[in-house]
């Protein structure tokens, strides 16, 4: 629901429920529609989910694994420093920053390959310019552990893991009958069929989903309004103290009093308001003193939310999740890892019973594009229409990412599979909850490809 106030929007949530807040960016359908949640609650405690990185050789990184590092040697042409960080309630980003502080390095020498959830315990990769084994040796972060460090010529690229590896415990079941059994054939369904491969919310933000509107804000080169929505608008999902500071500097307009009351844990915040106490209304500059590394993320929010809504769409007009119909595009996957390449074919033309087989044995999906500069909507004759009807509704033009605003080759577009499948997924414990008392806890496991997120896995059995 949206408040209309003279001077910003409040957006207001009936609820505060995360049903609500997926909604807002687009989530909105489910494969396991059939069947009942269990209503738990999951990310209790920090152990309660566990993020482990695979590796591009399909290695499951371990939180505690710490072999013995190798010296570094200018003459194998060792250039920079690779290691296992693990964090605790901490995202990639902000142990990014940290590590660049503390070891006096630029924050663009760090190199990882993906981000991972803050609310958890989790491991990856990380590589540094340079040669830093003794500094990482003795570095002491809290919550933060740098182990099975070694010196390699190639730093970490981004994208380069295989996916992620999940343990997760759900609390708080309430102990009804046949609850094992329930959770198992859901289980065996997701195992068999998948789930939508919406982007889930750690893209737009919890408890402020609105990195995708500032994203498409900031396409539109509004950067006055970009930076409003990111540092005044304010959610009724978020913190009573984040809410205050932010009304009170969007009523009174003081950037000294806002940046005396602001937290110092708001700090992108701060940064833009100091910027335009010695920048008056230079809102493109304030923009820009974030780290380019979250413009991005930010941008590809909006691509994001886009994908989203057209699956939603597509679900919405009675479209099947699990099975192609005219104009819909297949990719083909690779024999090694399952990932989606660049043989492509339309359904409903010359090739369909080659395709039909080839999705029978996991070696084809249905894939929808993430819109991009590049992205030429003939090739997709199914999510053409859906795509134009969509721009319509949120009055945005078809050609948004053709902007001047942004470096085009950064955002030129590409596909994504409509629905995915986990890898091993199992239930691993069923118990009486410690925190709980009468209450069930349950604890799974599985694997997914990288981009794919395990909250979209838990909605199907949280609904």
């Amino acid at each position: 629901m949206l408040d209309q106030d003279i001077n910003n929007i409040t957006y207001s949530f009936s609820k505060n429920n995360e049903k609500e807040v997926e909604q807002f960016v687009g989530i909105e359908n489910y494969a396991t529609y059939k069947t009942k949640g269990f209503k738990g609650e999951y990310k209790t405690l920090y152990k309660d989910f566990i993020v482990k990185e695979i590796d591009a050789n399909g290695k499951i990184l371990s939180l505690k694994e710490n072999r013995r590092s190798s010296s570094f040697s200018n003459e194998l042409n060792d250039r920079y420093t690779t290691f296992n960080l693990t964090k605790i309630n901490r995202d990639t980003f902000e142990a990014v920053r940290k590590l660049s502080k503390a070891l006096n390095v630029p924050y663009s020498s760090i190199h990882y390959s993906g981000l991972k959830d803050k609310q958890a315990i989790s491991v990856q990769k990380i590589s540094i310019r340079g040669n830093y084994i003794k500094e990482l040796k003795t570095l002491k972060i809290r919550d933060l552990f740098v182990r099975n460090i070694y010196p390699s010529k190639k730093p970490v690229k981004l994208g380069s893991h295989l996916g992620n590896h999940f343990t997760i415990t759900m609390r708080n079941l309430e102990n009804i009958n046949n609850l094992r059994q329930r959770i198992a054939k859901s289980l065996k369904f997701l195992n068999t069929f998948g789930f939508p491969n919406y982007f889930g919310l750690q893209r737009f933000g919890t408890y402020r989903p609105n990195s995708h509107i500032v994203g498409q804000l900031i396409l539109k080169g509004d950067y006055e309004n970009a930076f409003k929505e990111y540092v005044s608008t304010t959610y009724s999902t978020e913190s009573d103290e984040s809410r205050r500071v932010r009304s009170d500097f969007r009523k009174d307009g003081d950037l000294k009093n806002a940046f005396d009351n602001f937290p110092r844990i708001l700090k992108y915040e701060r940064t833009m308001i100091q910027f335009l106490l010695e920048n008056e209304k230079d809102y493109q500059g304030a923009i820009e003193t974030l780290p380019k590394d979250l413009i991005r993320l930010l941008i590809s929010s909006f691509q994001s939310y886009l994908f989203n809504r057209m699956l939603s769409t597509r679900v919405k007009k009675g479209i099947s999740l699990f099975k192609p119909v005219k104009g819909d595009v297949i990719a083909i996957l690779d024999d090694y890892n399952g990932n989606i390449t660049k043989v492509k074919y339309i359904y409903g033309e010359n090739y369909d019973k080659f395709v039909k087989k080839a999705l029978k044995l996991d070696r084809a999906t249905v894939v929808l594009p993430i819109i991009g500069s590049t992205t030429n909507l003939d090739n997709f004759p199914l999510m053409k229409t859906i795509f134009k009807d969509l721009c319509n509704i949120e009055n945005i033009d078809t050609k948004i990412f053709i902007s001047e605003h942004i470096d085009g080759n950064d955002f030129k577009g590409t596909i994504r599979a409509m629905t995915i499948k986990p890898h091993g997924l199992k239930m691993v414990e069923f118990t009486d909850d410690e925190l709980k008392e009468g209450k069930i806890k349950v604890t799974i496991e599985f694997s997914l490809q990288k981009g794919s997120y395990a909250t979209m896995l838990l909605r199907e059995l949280n609904k």
